[in-house]
């Protein structure tokens, strides 16, 4: 069996870009991914101003603290200040355009001022109190970069330079089907042997979370040909096809002869704790995941293995995530896999939940993360141990 890691890079090797660019508005570019690089055409701010209320003046004309200086004018934030007047100070307020002239502002905490007259009482150093042209941007810079996913912070970044339209990938097409004649859905009565399907509601919201559009193509009923018509179907319309479920080696796990029937099987199982019964391979050329049944298994690989597949067939850049280092406070003999425990953060330590069972979902719910358990290797308190924070995965 590879490993998680194997499994990741072997599947990364395989994925390519699968959706096109469009131009959105950018008040509707949030959580999409950025497909050119943004260069900024203009500085920002585009004139020094002034970072506090006070007065502008010219350094070297100070008079003293004891002696007043003439008010030649007065500049608001928005508009376009006259040269400043040899011998004097300008009132000014933050964000002002500092006026040809000056180039020093004093603080009014450190004035006294009249309608015509400011008595300056402490002269900062020079070029005190001014933010100078291009300090946050210089035109000419990359400012976002293609792959990037616009949070707020960077819709911002773009309205500042004036971006009105952004190119971005359109949505990658993630058609999800689960497999089990003994699932029902929410709502149903059940009967017995009987479960309700968690996966397809674990499955839409990360996939959503993560910026992607959804096919639902429901539940498939487990005989081969019902899996291989969904399958097909789920092929056509979407870009990459994800499904949970009868990937094990039981009678009535029929995915991996459907896949091997339809396209192609590159990879069976991996050596992790849970999620090792997985597949990856193609429905005709549409690329497909496998994903385990149990519902802690599903939730697992979907973050370890799919997520980095999913992100690069998305065009997105930040797709490798680096652990955090954090003493665990429970102690716990390695196996033979790779394991990883789902966990939570108490007190600066990682409390393992009890029942790492991969039907026990109220572990992932109970938890914000998961403890990675290197094969063969035992973990006892005060160990520090790589941690994987949803947060970091969603």
């Amino acid at each position: 069996m590879r490993s998680a890691r194997e499994a990741i890079d072997e599947l990364r090797a395989s994925a390519q870009r699968c959706v096109g660019v469009k131009r959105v508005p950018l008040v509707k570019a949030g959580g999409r991914v950025l497909a050119k690089p943004i260069v900024s055409e203009l500085d920002v701010p585009p004139a020094d101003n002034s970072a506090m209320d006070g007065y502008a003046l010219r350094f070297d004309e100070w008079p003293g603290k004891t002696a007043p200086m003439p008010v030649s004018q007065r500049i608001t934030a928005g508009s376009a200040p006259a040269p400043l007047e040899p011998g004097t100070a300008a009132r000014i307020f933050t964000g002002a355009e500092i006026p040809d002239g000056a180039d020093t502002v004093v603080i009014q905490e450190h004035t006294q001022a009249s309608e015509e007259a400011v008595l300056l009482t402490r002269l900062p150093d020079r070029c005190a109190n001014i933010r100078p042209q291009g300090q946050d941007i210089a035109r000419g810079r990359e400012v976002v970069h293609p792959g990037c996913r616009l949070r707020p912070q960077e819709l911002g970044l773009l309205a500042s330079i004036g971006i009105e339209r952004v190119p971005v990938f359109e949505r990658l097409r993630v058609a999800i089907v689960s497999t089990g004649d003994e699932l029902r859905e929410p709502g149903e009565q059940l009967a017995p042997g009987q479960i309700y399907n968690s996966n397809r509601y674990l499955l839409r919201g990360l996939l959503e979370s993560w910026g992607f559009k959804v096919v639902d193509l429901g539940i498939a009923k487990d005989t081969p040909d019902a899996i291989a018509a969904v399958f097909e179907a789920a092929a056509e319309r979407a870009h990459v096809v994800l499904s949970t479920g009868g990937v094990s080696v039981g009678e009535e796990d029929h995915v991996r002869a459907v896949i091997e029937r339809l396209g192609a099987l590159a990879l069976w199982k991996i050596a992790m704790k849970p999620g090792k019964p997985l597949a990856f391979g193609r429905i005709g050329e549409t690329p497909f995941i496998g994903l385990p049944g149990n519902p802690s298994s599903a939730l697992v690989t979907a973050l370890v293995v799919a997520r980095p597949f999913l992100f690069d067939c998305q065009g997105r850049s930040d797709v490798s995530w680096r652990p955090l280092e954090i003493p665990a406070a429970f102690s716990k003999r390695g196996g033979p896999r790779e394991e990883f425990l789902r966990v939570r953060r108490a007190d600066g330590r990682l409390e393992r939940y009890p029942n790492q069972s991969s039907g026990v979902l109220l572990s992932a719910s109970w938890g914000d993360g998961l403890a990675v358990q290197a094969p063969g290797r035992d973990i006892e308190a005060g160990d520090v141990v790589p941690f994987l924070a949803y947060a970091d995965l969603l």
